[in-house]
């Protein structure tokens, strides 16, 4: 595999305080094809108590820089109190099924000995704009082999089998600026989207003991084969040290479960002084009129907001 090139197009949205719900953040940008001409995409944002909600822009698809609509209240809200999503919801993946837009979703609780803990949620709409859970539990959830959490989905249709590569956090631990967690990427089916057979099948592990977290699988069909990008980071001062924080990674797979890591290859850098200098978080490929574009957050895990790039393949 040559190294990829992408072109890098700018910023797309950034959120400006004037929502309620809105003050901070534009999180995990998640993209939906709604037409031709029109892509609709999803991400999370901060209130004032730091408690975040999916929101929802649509830009044009030939220049997605042109913001075409902003949707002035969350398409999906806090759970109610006690339950696994009461502190916060992210999006993460999109899937149209049958009439109905799958919604995967992240959701938080706050947490004592660690600062949270995170679970899959699944919401549907007709319009893509109102959203109902499915279930006011999760999907996937921490089990007796995965005893911390599970979080962002990568969700395909293949065949009849619904697939998915997913967060799985392994462990916890006490560094110098409080606990932090490692977590890396599993492989998971399921017949219908909801119940999932998790078999501890692992897709994309730890390179070395000093990785921290491996993020955000984007998996697209290519060929006989497929290929996902993603974000991973060390495990210690990557909030502070941009050499240690996110950068996109790039791998290929014949099969899905199966992975060749090639992060070398992925062909995007931070670039210094701009609002994706200091990292590269949560990458959303998606093939659109025969062109590949990346949708992505840069600094602050989204807080510099999020923007894309193309994909030069000539």
């Amino acid at each position: 595999m040559n190294t990829q090139n992408w072109q890098k197009k700018g910023l797309v949205h950034v959120v400006d305080g004037q929502f309620w719900w809105a003050k901070t953040h534009a999180q995990v940008p998640t993209v939906d094809r709604c037409s031709e001409d029109r892509l609709r995409i999803y991400f999370s944002s901060r209130d004032d108590q730091n408690r975040s909600r999916i929101g929802m822009i649509e830009v044009d698809a030939s220049d997605p820089r042109q913001v075409l609509y902003v949707h002035p209240e969350p398409i999906l809200d806090l759970g109610p109190v006690g339950t696994f999503d009461d502190c916060g919801v992210i999006p993460s993946w999109i899937v149209r099924h049958e009439g109905l837009i799958y919604l995967y979703y992240i959701g938080f609780n706050v947490r004592n000995t660690i600062p949270y803990h995170n679970s899959i949620g699944l919401a549907v709409s007709e319009d893509g704009v109102n959203f109902r859970r499915v279930r006011q539990g999760p999907i996937i959830d921490r089990t007796a082999d995965e005893p911390y959490f599970c979080t962002t989905s990568c969700v395909l249709i293949e065949q009849g089998r619904w697939r998915n590569w997913y967060l799985s956090c392994t462990e916890w631990t006490q560094q110098e600026g409080g606990m932090e967690p490692r977590y890396h990427l599993k492989y998971a089916e399921s017949q219908d989207g909801i119940y999932w057979e998790r078999n501890g099948v692992v897709a994309i592990d730890y390179k070395s003991d000093s990785e921290g977290g491996i993020v955000r699988a984007s998996v697209l069909r290519h060929g006989d084969g497929l290929r996902m990008w993603y974000s991973y980071r060390d495990l210690i001062d990557y909030r502070t040290n941009s050499g240690s924080s996110y950068r996109v990674g790039y791998a290929e797979s014949p099969d899905g479960k199966t992975w060749t890591r090639m992060d070398e290859a992925s062909g995007i850098a931070v670039s210094p002084g701009e609002w994706d200098g200091f990292m590269l978080a949560y990458p959303h490929v998606i093939e659109h009129r025969g062109k590949l574009l990346m949708f992505y957050n840069g600094d602050g895990f989204g807080r510099s907001g999020f923007g894309y790039a193309e994909l030069d393949q000539q």
